[in-house]
């Protein structure tokens, strides 16, 4: 495990709340539109190195996180928090104003029981997401705001931890699956679902799980079986990015930046990006409900 310190052997043992049990999908995902995204996934990242060069830079991704979080927590103010913050794509443009605002300590101490924490995961995600703000009125534009805000908190504790340790816990971001929406990558793996009104898969982990799983022997069938998590990673960004690039607007098409290649654009979403300069962040910190207003 990447971001835990040492412990004894008994320490070591994981909480039976924090194993995550993959649970059967109540819909079938099809085994046609996966073969038809990792084909385009191998295509579309030879510009870039090919697939080995993507998964590179996700493991760069989480070793940078993990030496981060770790400064994060023996820090006394947010400047560690804004270096994760920044590998977020879904997150880095609304969440700071709002940790700002929650205050460093109370920031730090929400952190720490995310990740090493006992509490049901769900439990330790809905903790995170709770500790932001409220909306600062109820007019319509800030309750709008303030769901924003909560989204993007979700976002930010789900690739936390799931780069904590991606063998144990599945990507949960919305962009994945998101319940209340009825979007999200694994839409894309279903057969009919534009005619589909509902689709029965919740946020739950052993849910994002049980689809991880399915994706996993599929993988299996094209011969991959080393870093399986990251693969998965790849998998449903490509699935995404194909939704967003086949919409005349998608919910992240302004953001992406038009013009962009596919390959750029999956490595955006999964915050893989080439970075600004030294010194230079990709952080929004205006007040969202000013933006949002």
């Amino acid at each position: 495990m990447l971001w835990l310190r040492k412990q004894s052997p008994a320490q070591r043992l994981p909480a039976v709340a924090d194993i995550v049990v993959p649970r059967s999908l109540p819909i079938a995902l099809d085994s046609q539109f996966f073969k038809h995204y990792f084909d385009h996934l191998v295509a579309q990242s030879e510009a870039g190195g090919g697939a080995a060069a993507l998964i590179g830079r996700l493991q760069a991704k989480q070793r940078a996180m993990a030496s981060t979080f770790e400064r994060a927590l023996a820090a006394a103010g947010l400047s560690e928090v804004e270096s994760l913050l920044d590998r977020v794509f879904t997150a880095r443009r609304r969440l700071y104003p709002a940790l700002e605002a929650a205050g460093a300590a109370k920031v730090l101490a929400v952190l720490a029981q995310l990740i090493h924490g006992t509490l049901p995961v769900a439990e330790r995600l809905q903790t995170f997401v709770d500790a932001m703000p409220g909306t600062v009125g109820m007019d319509r534009a800030s309750i709008k705001a303030a769901n924003k805000l909560r989204r993007a908190a979700w976002d930010f504790a789900a690739e936390l931890l799931h780069f904590s340790d991606a063998d144990k816990y599945p990507l949960m971001t919305r962009w994945v699956w998101d319940q209340s929406t009825q979007s999200g990558a694994l839409r894309e793996f279903i057969r009919g679902n534009d005619t589909m009104k509902e689709i029965p898969l919740t946020n739950a982990p052993e849910m994002f799980e049980g689809a991880r799983a399915w994706l996993a022997d599929q993988l299996r069938t094209e011969g991959i079986y080393r870093d399986m998590p990251l693969w998965i990673d790849l998998m449903l960004a490509q699935a995404y990015t194909n939704y967003l690039r086949s919409v005349a607007e998608g919910g992240l098409g302004a953001d992406f930046g038009r013009g962009a290649t596919p390959h750029e654009q999956l490595a955006k979403l999964l915050g893989i990006d080439r970075a600004r300069g030294a010194g230079l962040s990709r952080v929004k910190k205006d007040s969202l409900v000013r933006n949002e207003a």
